[in-house]
């Protein structure tokens, strides 16, 4: 297998090919990004030494609308990278049928090593590097893996200074203050659950029947935990990336979030009011709580999580990802054979890139919703497009992964094939 990521991701798009009547040119056309963008960002640090950092942009297809993606800081950001993130994301905004394109964005570091003074810098500055690669009708910044709301808002306004104009509807996930939409905080998490309720009732897993473990412990996989034990389904593991904590009686998230906002750690602990008591558990790692006996499992961590490697420790019957490429494509076909159903994140976890697009939307009507009417809205969108791809899957007989790239091959290939092809320039007629 190749070791670059976007090779890796690429092949999902082989497989789904094999059932769509794609032209040649829509299939060319996906092959490739359009646009890639990497910059050097120097910043002045506390101390007074000067660092430069790596950002990194790239637009992968803008058929659809402008381009929409998050912006990552982690140590591992890399072109290869930020490029697969792009190409999931042109996918995942067709499949909700979005009229976005994709995009992702990333600064290599470790966003813990720096002051908030420092991290402020930086993120205005890669907003100055990349200021004429992005726009509310270009492409469209939003949070990522150690991004929040207070980074969103400084990219913002970094841009109104450049533009010398207030424009929210370039970056979406801000505060709320600054033209943020209620309810995009905990979309991602809000979007998988209704995905995951939407499947078990297909299944008729009543929710009091089954085991669930999350592998990161992180803003998605921390809600996604709270708002499946509220659902009653039994959450006995959870870790983030210093490791986890099991016990087969069921943990009580809340108290756990509670825990992990005060102490930054991830303790078993039960809480009435104040007080706290620690219940007894297990200490794992994250590689054991992928081997959990569980009926869901959810990576909510990073990418390839689940490869070769560990594929066959794997005994969960449920898979969603809520993270985005956490198995390689190797282990998606080994897990396929094994029985085991993996939902994939271009669905899973498309509830954040949805409520951006609301944000954006409300941005530029200067109309805002309710928590209620966000939540309803993107219940309806995900649920639609969740019941389109379980009837691809069950008519063709494929994996829900597959039939989820099927769906969204069809939209992007419509789009493309709007724009002309070989065979209408060849064979067709400009009138009647």
């Amino acid at each position: 297998m190749s070791d670059s990521l976007f090779a890796d991701a690429s092949q999902r798009l082989e497989q789904a090919l094999k059932y769509v009547s794609l032209s040649d040119d829509a299939t060319e056309h996906l092959k490739y990004p359009k646009a890639s963008l990497a910059v050097s960002i120097p910043v002045r640090m506390d101390n007074g030494t000067l660092r430069i950092f790596q950002g990194y942009r790239v637009r992968y297809d803008d058929t659809r609308g402008p381009t929409k993606g998050g912006v990552r800081y982690h140590p591992n950001v890399s072109m290869d990278e930020v490029q697969s993130l792009a190409f999931w994301m042109t996918f995942k905004c067709a499949v909700l049928n979005l009229p976005f394109g994709g995009a992702k964005g990333g600064i290599t570091l470790n966003p813990k090593e720096l002051s908030k003074m420092e991290l402020e810098r930086l993120s205005r500055g890669y907003v100055d590097a990349i200021a004429d690669f992005i726009g509310p009708d270009i492409d469209i910044p939003a949070p990522d893996v150690y991004t929040n709301p207070m980074i969103m808002g400084w990219m913002m306004d970094q841009y109104n200074i450049i533009r010398r104009q207030i424009t929210p509807a370039v970056v979406t996930g801000k505060p709320l203050s600054m033209g943020g939409s209620l309810g995009r905080d905990a979309a991602t998490a809000t979007g998988a659950f209704f995905v995951i309720e939407s499947i078990m009732s297909k299944l008729n897993r009543p929710p009091q029947e089954t085991t669930v473990a999350v592998q990161g412990f992180g803003n998605a996989g921390a809600e996604i935990a709270e708002l499946l034990s509220k659902a009653g389904y039994k959450i006995v593991a959870v870790s983030d990336s210093q490791g986890g904590i099991y016990t087969k009686q069921g943990l009580d998230i809340p108290s756990i979030r509670q825990y992990k906002r005060s102490s930054q750690g991830i303790k078993a602990i039960y809480c009435k009011g104040t007080v706290c008591n620690i219940h007894e558990h297990e200490v794992i790692t994250n590689e054991e709580l992928l081997a959990l006996d569980v009926d869901i499992l959810i990576p909510a961590a990073l990418e390839n999580q689940i490869t070769e490697a560990n594929v066959q420790d794997i005994k969960a019957k449920y898979i969603f990802e809520v993270a985005n490429g956490p198995i390689n494509s190797v282990a998606d076909k080994i897990l396929e054979q094994r029985g085991i159903h993996v939902f994939p994140d271009i669905l899973v976890n498309a509830g954040g890139v949805t409520v951006s697009y609301f944000e954006w939307v409300q941005n530029r009507s200067g109309l805002y919703w309710t928590l209620e009417a966000v939540n309803q809205q993107l219940k309806e969108k995900i649920v639609k497009e969740t019941e389109q791809i379980w009837a691809i899957s069950q008519t063709l007989a494929i994996s829900m992964r597959t039939a989820a790239y099927v769906h969204a091959l069809n939209r992007l290939g419509e789009a493309i094939n709007a724009k002309g092809t070989r065979d209408y320039y060849i064979n067709g007629r400009v009138y009647g």
